[in-house]
């Protein structure tokens, strides 16, 4: 199955949408203001060394001074005592002084007033590997569990490192599935960019982005082109060109596959996918049999429900249910990536008694799962018939990139009906005429909460106005919301 690739670029956002069989499968967004500066390499300047707080400020051409402090100085780190072990830190002050360059990697962007933090251990992540140019040891990351894995990835890596290979690398989770070929152009990828590093400290002066790490459309060559891989498109003739300049270099074998798209229609409009990003907003997700999933994300979990809807194909009941489950299995595994769902998420499929048909649904889940290139953890069906599940969390979900908490109901979901703020307002008069004697109260409020004391409730509106003797009037406020009131004491 050939998937394709679109790149849509604006000076402020880069989208990218992989499209398979027609349809969205994973949406990718980047902006440009929210694009921080962890991992970026610098060549710094030492403005000043404080030995009492064994650190130091570091230029490097922000408003703001970055801090450097021993513990992330790694020739302090490794110094080595009597026997070979580790002895103590080696002062701030006899390894650096005013005016020294060095090259340094941002580790923690600045917040508020605190300028940026820094390392001089510089790492670059690749997709499958960390490139570690100033170690000499090959790790594998903690989440490959299996000794004999963990061993297996350290042998077949170090028999495609260059002879003459001086660095270390970390060998991430997703190497567990990559070919040599795979992670041989990994390797390849990591040395000659910390090439382009090192050439850069040599050459260019203080204060220098020498290695920013790579934007959006950069990591799609990168990471997201697979053999499978029909066209990338990219809508922007500049950036284009960029990224051929820079598939020359890193990734040659894309290049036959990257085009600049010249139609007259937007090219996010051609595919749908301005239509499939407004769907994926929404909480319900219809299936073309006429059921549909309820898809609620919460900061703990999220859960998906499925139901039959209009569905009442099928020989009988149990086969319309199978089907459905069926259906929902596909549609879950696409919002899944289109959604970038992670953490914990809990299925509700619809109940099914037979035992070959609960086993063909979460069989049918997991190999739509596969296509995933987020790490998934599937449980069987639970006791209540839920199916359990997990999604690595690799970045912020496509909702919470694309919006806010609603003003209204503050991220409840639902907001107090009409009558209900009524009723408030009613009890806030008979609160407010007990500790105040003003001439008149008058109501502010949304249409539609004004219309109600208007038609239905005005008989009650009457009598409280005779309780408490005042006068009530009713102003229409057209920026507020349903919720929102004030009772202005005249």
């Amino acid at each position: 199955m050939n998937e394709d690739i679109l790149i849509n670029i604006t000076p402020q956002e880069t989208r990218v949408a992989l499209i398979l069989q027609g349809a969205v499968q994973e949406l990718h967004i980047e902006r440009t203001l929210t694009r921080g500066l962890a991992g970026n390499v610098y060549l710094g300047k030492v403005v000043r060394v404080l030995p009492g707080m064994q650190s130091a400020f570091i230029d490097i051409g922000l408003e703001r001074a970055a801090f450097l402090h021993v513990a992330d100085i790694w020739e302090a780190r490794n110094h080595e005592g009597p026997n070979g072990a580790l002895a103590a830190p080696t002062p701030i002050e006899k390894l650096l002084f005013d005016g020294q360059v060095l090259t340094v990697q941002v580790i923690k962007d600045p917040i508020g007033t605190k300028g940026a933090r820094l390392s001089t251990q510089i790492s670059i992540a690749g997709r499958m590997l960390v490139y570690l140019p100033q170690d000499h040891h090959i790790g594998i990351s903690q989440k490959i569990e299996k000794e004999a894995d963990r061993e297996h990835l350290r042998t077949r890596l170090a028999g495609l490192l260059p002879k003459e290979e001086k660095g270390g690398y970390i060998v991430r989770t997703q190497a567990e599935e990559a070919s040599d070929a795979d992670l041989a152009a990994d390797v390849d990828y990591l040395r000659k960019t910390w090439g382009a590093i090192v050439q850069g400290a040599r050459t260019r002066p203080p204060t220098t982005l020498l290695y920013q790490d790579l934007n959006l459309a950069q990591r799609v060559l990168r990471d997201f082109v697979h053999d499978e891989t029909a066209t990338i498109q990219v809508d922007s003739r500049e950036n284009y060109n960029m990224l051929v300049e820079f598939a020359q270099v890193y990734t040659p074998s894309v290049l036959s596959r990257l085009t600049h798209y010249t139609g007259e229609r937007p090219l996010f409009d051609l595919y749908g996918v301005e239509e499939e990003i407004l769907r994926a907003l929404g909480r319900r997700v219809d299936l073309k049999s006429g059921g549909y999933l309820i898809v609620d994300q919460t900061e703990a979990m999220t859960t998906i429900d499925v139901n039959t809807g209009g569905y009442v194909g099928g020989r009988n009941f149990a086969d319309t249910i199978f089907k459905t489950n069926l259906e929902a299995a596909h549609a879950i595994a696409r919002q899944l990536r289109l959604r970038n769902l992670g953490g914990i998420i809990i299925l509700d499929f619809i109940d099914m008694e037979n035992n070959e048909h609960r086993n063909a649904v979460l069989a049918e889940l997991k190999k739509t799962l596969a296509r995933d290139r987020t790490k998934v953890s599937v449980s069987g069906f639970s006791a209540l018939g839920l199916v359990e599940m997990t999604r690595k969390r690799t970045r912020e979900s496509l909702a919470h990139i694309l919006c806010e908490p609603c003003p209204a109901c503050a991220g409840k979901g639902q907001v107090k009906t009409s009558r209900t703020i009524c009723y408030e307002i009613l009890r806030e008069l008979l609160r407010e005429a007990k500790q105040f004697n003003p001439r008149e109260f008058r109501i502010v409020a949304s249409q539609e909460v004004i219309d109600l004391f208007l038609e239905e409730e005005s008989q009650h509106l009457a009598m409280l106005g005779d309780f408490i003797g005042k006068r009530i009037s009713l102003q229409v406020e057209k920026g507020y919301h349903q919720e929102q009131y004030d009772v202005i004491l005249m």
